[in-house]
C-alpha cells in the first residue's frame, strides 16, 4: 500500500498487473496517476469513451490508504465496475436510491468501519446531510467524478445534483480529487474547474486520446427519412454484412421516440436482431435491452441519446444518426462507442432540413418540457449551429474535432479515410497537377484577403472585398484599395462566402470573441497562406458562372444553369406580386443585419420559393440555396412571407 505522498513507477506496474491484468498504461493514464499521487492531487482528466479513464481512479484506491468515493450517474455502470472490482478482489460497493433500504445502511455502516476501497455514490446521495457527514466521518482518500461534463449548465447532460460536488469537496477536503469526461470543449472544462474549485498552478489538465484513426467518420444532408432509412440500411449491409451472421453491433441513433419506434420496425423487416431504446419504454424493457446488446443477443439498437453511457460492448463496428444530436460534443461522444476493440469502424451522421425544424423546435424547451429560457434556447441554438459547421466542413472530420476539442497535439493533418479526405484523394488521384495548384490558388487568395482585411470586417464584407465589389462599406474599410480587391472576381459571392466558413471550420481563420466578431488567420492558417502547409480542401461545389442564360419555360422555377438576373427577368405574372413580397422581405432582413441581399437569399432562390411555396422548413431544403445555415437563419421569416400569400 503506498503512503500518502509516495508512488514508484514499480508499484504502479505490479499493481496494473497483479490487481488489473493489464500489461501496460496507455500514456495518458500514467499521467493523470501521477499527477493524483505525485503531483498537486487535482485533475481534470478528458478523454474518450471506452478508453480506460476508470483505472485511472481505481488503481489509485486499490493502493492508497482510505476510501475512494466515486460520483457517477449511472446505476448499471456502478454495478458492473463494483462487480468486476470484486473479481479483482478489491472491496467495492455503490448507493443509489435503487438499493433497498436495509441494504443501504448496511454499506453505510461497513462504510464507517472503512470497509471498502471504493464507494460508488449516485449524485442525488450528495443530497443527504446525514450521508455527507458519514463521509466526513470516514477516511476518504480520493473523490473521482465520473461523466464530470454533466457539471456544466450549458452541457449537453447536466445533472442539477453534479452542482453539490463543490461544496462536498470543501467540506470533505480531500486531498485528492481527479474528475473524469470523455468530451469537453474548453469553455466546458473550465466551467468543471471553477465548479470544483481547481485553481490555476494547483491542478492538472490531461487531454488526450480524442483522435480514433480506426473510426471512418462521414456526414451529409438529405432529403428526409426515406433517404435517411435507404443510408442506415446501406451503412449496415457495408459494416456488418448479412442480418443472419452480422461481424458486429451497430447503434442508430435518432432524435425522438416515435422516430426511434419507426426505424427499429423497419430493421425488423430486414431480419435484423433490433431493439428499441428511448425514455418512454420502462425501466425494466431499458434495462433488458443494454442487457441484450451487451451479451450480443441483439445486434443493433435504435435510441435516443438515453442509451450509450456505461455500454461496454467493443465490436460496434456502426454508429448511424439517422438524425442530428444537439452538439458535437454530443455526438462524438455517441459515436466514440463505435471501434472501441481498435478495430475498423464507422460513423454516419445524416441530417435534413426537417430536422433542422425539429431541432429548433427542442431548443426551446428545457429538460422537463417546460419552455427554456431565452438564454438556454440561445445557446442551445449555437451548440447545434457548431454541429451544422461539422457537416458543412470541407476538411479532415477528425481534425475538426481534434480542433474543437483543444486536442492539437494529436492533429493528424488528414485522417485519409473520412469522406472528405477520400473526396480529397480522389480528386487528387484523378487530376493532374494543375488542378490541384488551382485549388491552392483559390484558397490562398482568400486566406490573404483576411490578412490584409486586418480584423476591420466581418465574413461578409471581406467576401465581398475578394469579389471587387465597390460598395460604401469597401470604400470605407479601404478595401478597395488594397492588392487583394477582386482576387476572386471570377467566382460567385455565394462560393466566396462558403470558402471562408469552410475555412473557419478548417481552423485557418477564426473570429475574435467580440459584439461583432471578425475574422483573422491562425497560425495554420498562416502557414498554409504561405504555402508552409499544403492544401487539403474539398472547394465548395461552383455554381454557373456570372452572366450565363438559362433557357427554361416562364411557369417553371429557374434550374441550376440560371444565373440569378436572368431568373428574375423571367418571373411570370401570376408569380410576379409573390416574389415582390419575398425580395422586400429579403431586402429588409439584409439592411436589419448590415449584410448584401444575396447573403440573406439570392434571387434565384427568391423564385424557385415563389413559383413552389414550400410550406415548412423541411421543404424549404429542396429550395435551392437553402443549407441549413440559412433555414436556420432567415427559413422562419420567408416562410411567413409564403404563408400570408
Amino acid at each position: 500500500m503506498l503512503s500518502p505522498s509516495s508512488s514508484s513507477d514499480l508499484d504502479l506496474e505490479r499493481a496494473l498487473i497483479e490487481r488489473f491484468g493489464l500489461r501496460q498504461f496507455r500514456p495518458w493514464q500514467k499521467d493523470a496517476i501521477d499527477a493524483l499521487l505525485s503531483g498537486p492531487g487535482r485533475v481534470l482528466l478528458i478523454a474518450p469513451t471506452g478508453g480506460g479513464k476508470s483505472l485511472t481512479y481505481q488503481l489509485p484506491a486499490a493502493l492508497l490508504p482510505g476510501t475512494t468515493l466515486v460520483v457517477s450517474p449511472l446505476v448499471a455502470l456502478m454495478e458492473d465496475q463494483v462487480r468486476s472490482l470484486a473479481a479483482r478482489g478489491i472491496e467495492a460497493t455503490y448507493l443509489a436510491s435503487t438499493v433497498p433500504f436495509e441494504v443501504r445502511r448496511h454499506r453505510e455502516t461497513m462504510l464507517a468501519r472503512g470497509a471498502f476501497k471504493l464507494v460508488y455514490a449516485a449524485p442525488e446521495r450528495l443530497a443527504s446531510d446525514a450521508f455527507v457527514s458519514l463521509l466526513a466521518r470516514s477516511n476518504i482518500s480520493l473523490v473521482a467524478v465520473d461523466e464530470a461534463h454533466c457539471i456544466a449548465q450549458w452541457g449537453h447532460d447536466f445533472r442539477p445534483d453534479y452542482l453539490r460536488i463543490g461544496g462536498i469537496l470543501e467540506r470533505l477536503a480531500p486531498p485528492r480529487v481527479l474528475a473524469c469526461t470523455a468530451t469537453a470543449t474548453p469553455e466546458v472544462r473550465q466551467e468543471i474547474r471553477a465548479a470544483l474549485g481547481f485553481r490555476d498552478g494547483e491542478s492538472v489538465e490531461v487531454l488526450r486520446g480524442f483522435a480514433r484513426p480506426n473510426l471512418h467518420l462521414a456526414a451529409r444532408y438529405i432529403d428526409g427519412p426515406k433517404e435517411a432509412r435507404a443510408a442506415m440500411f446501406t451503412a449496415l449491409d457495408e459494416a456488418l454484412g448479412s442480418p443472419k451472421a452480422p461481424r458486429g453491433g451497430a447503434i442508430v441513433y435518432a432524435a425522438t421516440r416515435k422516430t426511434t419506434e419507426q426505424f427499429a420496425e423497419a430493421l425488423r423487416e430486414k431480419k435484423y436482431r433490433v431493439g428499441a431504446y428511448h425514455a418512454g419504454l420502462d425501466a425494466g424493457s431499458r434495462t433488458n435491452v443494454s442487457a441484450a446488446f451487451s451479451d450480443r443477443s441483439l445486434d443493433v439498437v435504435v435510441a435516443t441519446n438515453a442509451f450509450g453511457m456505461g455500454i461496454d460492448r467493443p465490436d460496434i463496428r456502426l454508429v448511424v444518426h439517422v438524425q442530428p444530436p444537439s452538439s458535437i460534443e454530443a455526438y462524438y461522444q455517441e459515436v466514440g462507442r463505435a471501434g472501441r476493440d481498435e478495430a475498423t469502424a464507422h460513423g454516419l451522421l445524416l441530417c435534413s432540413g426537417a430536422d433542422i425544424a425539429l431541432r429548433r423546435r427542442l431548443v426551446e424547451t428545457d429538460r422537463d418540457g417546460m419552455n427554456a429560457s431565452s438564454e438556454q434556447a440561445a445557446r442551445a441554438w449555437a451548440l447545434f449551429r457548431e454541429l451544422l459547421m461539422y457537416l458543412d466542413a470541407r476538411t479532415c472530420r477528425h481534425d475538426f474535432v481534434l480542433r474543437y476539442f483543444g486536442d492539437e497535439q494529436e492533429l493528424l493533418g488528414g485522417c485519409g479515410h473520412c469522406d472528405v479526405c477520400a473526396t480529397i484523394e480522389a480528386r487528387g488521384a484523378a487530376s493532374d497537377a494543375a488542378a490541384d495548384e488551382e485549388t491552392a490558388l483559390v484558397v490562398r487568395k482568400a486566406l490573404s484577403g483576411v490578412a490584409r482585411a486586418g480584423r476591420r470586417a466581418g465574413l461578409v464584407a471581406i467576401a465581398e472585398m475578394l469579389h471587387g465589389d465597390r460598395t460604401t462599406r469597401s470604400e470605407r474599410f479601404g478595401f478597395t484599395d488594397l492588392s487583394t480587391f477582386g482576387l476572386l472576381a471570377e467566382r460567385r459571392p455565394e462560393f466566396i462566402v462558403s470558402l471562408l466558413r469552410a475555412m473557419l471550420a478548417a481552423g485557418w481563420i477564426d473570429l475574435t470573441p467580440t459584439e461583432h466578431p471578425v475574422p483573422f488567420l491562425t497560425g495554420t492558417g498562416r502557414d498554409v497562406m504561405h504555402a508552409r502547409l499544403p492544401v487539403r480542401i474539398a472547394l465548395p461545389p461552383e455554381t454557373a458562372p456570372v452572366g450565363r442564360k438559362a433557357r427554361r419555360s416562364p411557369k417553371e422555377p429557374a434550374r441550376a444553369g440560371a444565373s440569378g438576373s436572368d431568373a428574375v427577368a423571367e418571373v411570370d405574372d401570376a408569380a410576379r406580386p409573390l416574389f415582390e413580397r419575398l425580395r422586400a422581405h429579403r431586402s429588409e432582413i439584409a439592411k436589419e443585419r448590415g449584410v448584401p441581399a444575396y447573403v440573406v437569399a439570392p434571387n434565384r432562390s427568391l423564385v424557385e420559393l415563389a413559383y413552389i411555396k414550400p410550406r415548412t422548413l423541411g421543404e424549404l431544403s429542396g429550395i435551392h440555396g437553402f443549407g441549413p445555415s440559412r433555414i436556420a437563419d432567415y427559413g422562419e421569416g420567408f416562410l411567413s412571407v409564403l404563408i400570408q400569400g
